[in-house]
This record gives structure tokens, sequence and C-alpha cells, in this order.
């Protein structure tokens, strides 16, 4: 039950972002939207300097 739970969420959170992304390339134009999707990973790139967890 909690997968089907996450699952759903997963598909209900890229439906949301393939809007705002869509609504990005109206108002700007498609090569704004791919220059600002290119820089994304970088964010997670940065993830590895986080603080650990301490356990």
């Amino acid at each position: 039950m909690a997968s089907g739970l996450i699952v759903g969420l997963a598909f209900g959170m890229g439906a949301l972002g393939a809007v705002v992304l869509g609504k990005i390339a109206d108002l700007s134009s498609l090569g704004t939207l791919m220059g600002l999707c290119s820089v994304l990973p970088l964010f997670g790139a940065l993830a590895v300097w986080l603080p650990k967890d301490r356990t």
C-alpha cells in the first residue's frame, strides 16, 4: 500500500513538473528551458558536500 502511494506521488510530481517546465518554455523559449534543465543536475552534484548524518 505504501509503495502505491510513493509511485502515485512520483507520477503526480512528474506531471506537475511537466506543466511548470512547459509554462517556462511558453513564456521564454525552448533554448532557455534546455539551458535551465542542463544546470539542474549540478544541484545534485553539489549534494556531495552536504553534512553527513551522525548515527
